[in-house]
């Protein structure tokens, strides 16, 4: 039920374009874009000191039978239904899609089996795609977080723009655009954004916000932007943290933007050697507590083997930490479509399979 393998000889395309033209020269105007690279708001490093790489070689080398589950992770197979209301389905990693008030939303969309410019090689799943990508109900607009393997997938996104009976409108960070455009999406289907800057598709208004990550797909990095996002619709409201360290801006965020029904908070794949592109589950908690948030649904965990923490770490810490914050939180197995104003009740289900 994945997208098909490209050939490893499309290695280049997988890697994306560079921005040129009238795309470079708006990349050159932000506020963001310093010295030739986008920066975060705060001092952010994206990369290992010495003395953190023979740990984090050691950490990839042994102890992987933990980073897996023990048995099979189990999956729902729905594809949506009525788009009214608020509704969720976390289809594994950060893979969500948001049906609310008649309109949907897919957020960083990967149906490949691998998270990598090469489906020889790099993170495989630990779970099948839920659903085959052309099960999904009619998509109004693709969401994308920024331009990592796990997070933009050409294969998934070339499929996803090929529907031409319900053209999908893709919103992306700065620059991202210049890899789609490569990969065949049509230019007046892109909405390339800044921070705090906006895009209504079908009656919702997606709204590209502040993070603290960095960007790249081959040697060089922060050519394009990364970001959260703002899900509104007439009435309600969705967060999506993306991939992010934690950082004051998002009690910004949530005093320009909040209160939000639901919020979609990475929290795995993180270390002690990179504390400040990937939070810590209990930094998740925090961001959905900053932004206002009713119900907490966690993402970026369980599919791929991404960092050296156990497998089910991430949502054990998430759970104790909402807990004692009194965070409203709900833990869908990949596939489970969660009614936001009706959650079911909350089941520890990993704790089973771990």
């Amino acid at each position: 039920m994945t997208t098909k393998n490209p050939s490893p000889a499309n290695i280049a395309a997988q890697i994306g374009a560079k921005a040129s033209g009238s795309r470079r020269t708006r990349i050159q105007a932000s506020p963001q874009f310093d010295g030739g690279k986008f920066r975060n708001s705060v001092p952010t490093s994206n990369s290992l000191s010495l003395s953190a790489i023979p740990r984090v070689a050691a950490g990839a080398l042994f102890g992987g039978e933990a980073r897996r589950p023990k048995h099979d992770i189990p999956v729902v197979r729905s594809s949506g239904g009525d788009a009214d209301g608020l509704h969720i389905t976390w289809y594994g990693h950060s893979s969500a899609l948001i049906e609310i008030e008649g309109s949907r939303v897919l957020l960083d969309p990967l149906w490949s089996d691998r998270c990598s410019p090469s489906q020889l090689a790099g993170p495989k799943r630990l779970h099948a795609a839920p659903i085959a990508l052309h099960e999904l109900p009619p998509v109004d607009a693709v969401v994308i977080s920024h331009d990592h393997y796990d997070h933009l997938d050409m294969a998934t996104i070339q499929q996803l723009a090929a529907n031409t009976e319900h053209p999908v409108t893709f919103a992306v960070p700065l620059g991202v655009g210049a890899h789609l455009e490569r990969w065949g999406v049509p230019a007046d289907r892109i909405a390339e954004l800044d921070w705090n800057e906006s895009v209504s598709v079908a009656g919702v208004e997606l709204i590209a916000t502040p993070a603290r990550h960095f960007s790249g797909r081959g040697l060089s990095r922060d050519d394009t932007l990364w970001a959260s996002w703002v899900i509104n619709g007439p009435s309600r409201k969705v967060f999506y943290s993306g991939d992010t360290g934690y950082f004051p801006g998002f009690a910004e965020i949530g005093a320009q933007h909040g209160p939000f029904d639901a919020t979609l908070v990475q929290i795995g794949a993180y270390s002690h050697d990179w504390p400040d592109i990937h939070m810590f589950p209990e930094d998740g908690v925090a961001v959905h507590r900053d932004v206002q948030g009713g119900l907490m649904i966690p993402v970026h965990w369980a599919t791929f083997e991404l960092a050296a923490h156990r497998w089910a770490e991430p949502v054990e810490r998430v759970w104790q930490e909402s807990k004692a914050h009194g965070v409203r939180l709900a833990v869908p197995r990949p596939g489970e479509r969660i009614d936001v104003d009706s959650p079911p009740e909350f089941d520890a289900w990993w704790e089973q399979i771990a």
